[in-house]
């Protein structure tokens, strides 16, 4: 098969790699690609949303199937405009409808949805210019710390944690009233702030059936200890030691299933990934959020660690017939850590030269997030660089593994979080 793998981040570069592992792929292109990728395929320069650049490279080189990375091109109808063109509708577009995506597009319809069809998630409500004054009293009333969404897509950056009524009513305000995500923010969704541990789970869903991927838990905090301001992810772990039977039960009975279920009611087309941000309080299961694609850097470390063809996989999601597939897993930790430039998620400056990417290990992988090829060198060219990711019998193994081998690169101004999985670095079996 010819596949077109759609973005340019951490996340494409790890499933570039797991394609190019697969006895299906007989040749692979990436739009547009980083410099990582483009060691696996062809990179092309498209824009991720150009969608009739798309359709005609697609032409072009006899496209057989597309997986796309990032949500913007999916919460946009890319799966629609694909589908939906006689010239291209035999392509398996590995991804969601627009009206499906809208699970991670819109903040209030994932929580109508989650209202709808009973998936626990936290109390909440919606507000727009229209009824601004009712929002204030709203907030006015609720405990602290509260929550703010903005509605829309913004760049991962569109939710505040508020510690006071004050600085809720400031951010409201600006969100609503002042455009501070654009149109992301002409809806805010307030909701109660839900204490516990995060976590991932990943599923594939072929319309029907799904198929669950190991369990992840990134980490968004810059600094250690958790502290700082929230970025795209500084590294990401699994499996999980508290992910234990009793819990994936409930997540399956509560969560998954019902969303499954949930989405034929509402006539949602719904065949690719879907992403369930999870709060476990007590051991009771909530969802935070729903992406309606793989996370990032939480794909670095799952791949690793499923052993199966990932292009078997996503004929048997297109064709509806996961429910024939079981998942084979190594049984390993996995631990990614990022390495970001300077500044990030600040201002920072890219086109930094990178040194040490000739260096191989034998439990170890590099994926590249932001990099670029400059005159014949590889060179920065976004905030979250590189992420390595290691296997180990143990947490703290594959964590000491990651260090070491971000230790062997360098570019100016690269920092990294040395302490990701501090929390289960001393646990065994996991």
């Amino acid at each position: 098969m010819k596949i077109l793998l759609i973005g340019s981040g951490g996340r494409e570069h790890a499933l570039a790699w797991k394609l190019s592992l697969s006895s299906h792929c007989e040749k692979l292109f990436i739009a547009p690609g980083n410099a990582g990728t483009e060691t696996l395929g062809t990179n092309l320069p498209i824009k991720i949303t150009d969608f009739d650049a798309l359709t005609t490279s697609c032409l072009e080189n006899k496209i057989d199937m597309i997986l796309v990375g990032p949500e913007e091109p999916l919460v946009k109808g890319i799966t629609d405009h694909f589908n939906d063109n006689p010239e291209t509708a035999h392509i398996k577009v590995i991804g969601p409808s627009a009206k499906a995506a809208a699970l991670e597009g819109s903040k209030a319809f994932a929580k109508s949805f989650m209202e709808r069809h009973n998936i626990p998630t936290a109390a909440y409500k919606e507000f727009t210019a229209e009824n601004y004054d009712e929002g204030v009293s709203y907030i006015q009333q609720q405990p602290i710390p509260i929550v703010l969404k903005a509605d829309g897509l913004a760049a991962g950056k569109g939710v505040i944690i508020c510690q006071s009524h004050v600085e809720a009513l400031a951010e409201f305000e600006l969100m609503v009233m002042r455009s501070k995500f654009g149109h992301a923010s002409d809806k805010v969704v307030v909701e109660a702030f839900l204490q516990g541990i995060e976590m991932s789970l990943i599923c594939l869903v072929d319309g029907k059936n799904y198929l669950m991927l190991p369990e992840a838990k990134d980490y968004k905090r810059i600094d250690e200890g958790d502290k700082g301001l929230n970025t795209g992810g500084m590294g990401a772990v699994s499996p999980l030691p508290f992910f234990t039977e009793d819990l994936r039960q409930k997540v399956i009975n509560r969560v998954i299933e019902p969303t499954v279920r949930g989405l034929v009611m509402d006539d949602l087309e719904y065949k690719g990934f879907i992403f369930f941000g999870l709060m476990i309080n007590k051991n009771e299961p909530f969802v935070i959020e729903y992406n309606c694609r793989l996370g990032d850097p939480e794909t670095e470390v799952i791949m690793p660690l499923v052993n199966n063809d990932i292009v078997e996989l996503l004929l048997a999601t297109a064709d509806g017939r996961l429910s024939e597939i079981t998942l084979d897993i190594v049984q390993k930790s996995a631990l990614g850590i990022v390495a970001v430039s300077g500044g990030y998620p600040k201002d920072y400056v890219k086109g930094r030269e990178i040194e040490g990417l000739d260096v191989t290990f034998t439990d170890s992988l590099l994926f590249h997030a932001g990099t670029a090829t400059k005159n014949g060198k590889v060179v920065t060219n976004g905030g979250r660089v590189l992420v390595a990711v290691s296997l180990g019998d143990d947490m703290k193994e594959a964590a000491e593994l990651s260090d070491y081998f971000l230790q062997q690169i360098n570019f100016e101004d690269m920092f990294y979080r040395r302490d990701i999985g501090h929390e289960f670095r001393d646990m065994k079996d996991v």
